[in-house]
């Protein structure tokens, strides 16, 4: 493929922003990709395993002259960050994000955006339980969605610019209302999320069961808990507190059929077990059918990210 921007800074150097340098590596998409960490660590680690074409100490020097800046840092410091490069961003530029929240990303964001410059908030729903710059590999993306949430007035073109690039990627890209992209995010991935950091929880605060126990004797249910739970903690506090709404009100809808399952079992209602989990196993079903997972053994997850 050709050349899409000839200069893309990723400020940020985690699963998402090495992921992104790897596929636009591999597919020639980027001209000369900058890089900056806030960590000196981080930044020492993408030189020595080649991340980006040039990792920068200072954010200012990593954005300036880019013609595509992307914040791969965690939604709670989005504005700070926005603050700090504003003035170094060229007209015409194009700004986007990785966060999985959008509403509140856009309010951080908006007010410190310079003239002329386009944002096009994103967001790739794709993932492992690793963080990083060594955890990211180009096939991250892959048959995977790319949501664009750009607020009215975007210019077009910029819109069409970012969607090849995710495309070349390989996600497929759809554009959506950025609030109900946080209800449906909190519906897929937010209450999910929280909900296995909770049950891990309480595994941990059964004194009846050892960690051993807990350890040796999980089933794929647990085990997948786990593999979720061990995501970026720093991200997922910065999740809930920027779709704080949304998620309290599918995470309220969550609580209402819990308690319609305990009843059920309490009674020994077979029938309405037996309905609901029918209707729940379809919905399985329609992900693997619509090619967002797989029915291989172990879900098709090997032992970490794909190199």
């Amino acid at each position: 493929m050709s050349v899409i921007y000839d200069r893309v800074a990723l400020i940020g150097l985690g699963l998402i922003a090495s992921s992104m340098f790897w596929a636009m590596r591999r597919d020639g998409l980027a001209g000369h990709v900058t890089g900056y960490a806030r960590s000196s660590e981080t930044r020492e680690t993408a030189r020595e395993i080649g991340l980006c074409d040039s990792v920068h100490d200072d954010m200012l020097d990593a954005v300036k002259d880019a013609d595509l800046i992307v914040l791969c840092v965690p939604v709670g410091v989005m504005g700070d960050v926005m603050a700090q490069i504003a003035g170094a961003l060229k007209p015409g530029a194009t700004l986007t994000d990785v966060g999985s929240v959008k509403r509140g990303v856009i309010d951080a964001v908006m007010p410190y955006l310079p003239n002329g410059v386009h944002f096009v908030p994103g967001h790739p729903v794709a993932g492992t339980e690793h963080s990083g710059p060594r955890s990211g590999f180009a096939e991250l993306f892959e048959n995977r969605w790319h949501l664009l949430t750009p607020p009215e007035g975007t210019d077009a073109r910029a819109t069409a610019r970012l969607r090849d690039l995710w495309e070349g990627m390989g996600a497929n890209v759809a554009e959506m209302d950025p609030d109900h992209h946080d209800r449906v995010l909190a519906v897929t991935s937010h209450v999910p999320h929280l909900i296995a950091y909770t049950m891990t929880g309480v595994a941990d605060d059964l004194r009846r069961v050892t960690d051993s126990e807990v350890v040796k004797y999980s089933a794929a249910g647990f085990r997948d808990f786990t593999r979720i739970a061990a995501s970026d903690p720093t991200m997922w506090r910065d999740v809930f507190l920027g779709n704080k709404d949304a998620t309290l009100e599918i995470l309220g809808r969550f609580t209402e059929e819990l308690f319609a399952l305990q009843r059920a079992i309490r009674r020994g209602d077979g029938d309405h077990l037996h309905a609901y989990f029918t209707r729940t196993r379809a919905i399985r079903r329609g992900i693997i059918e619509a090619g967002q997972d797989t029915d291989a053994p172990n879900f098709g997850r090997g032992g970490g990210p794909r190199k």
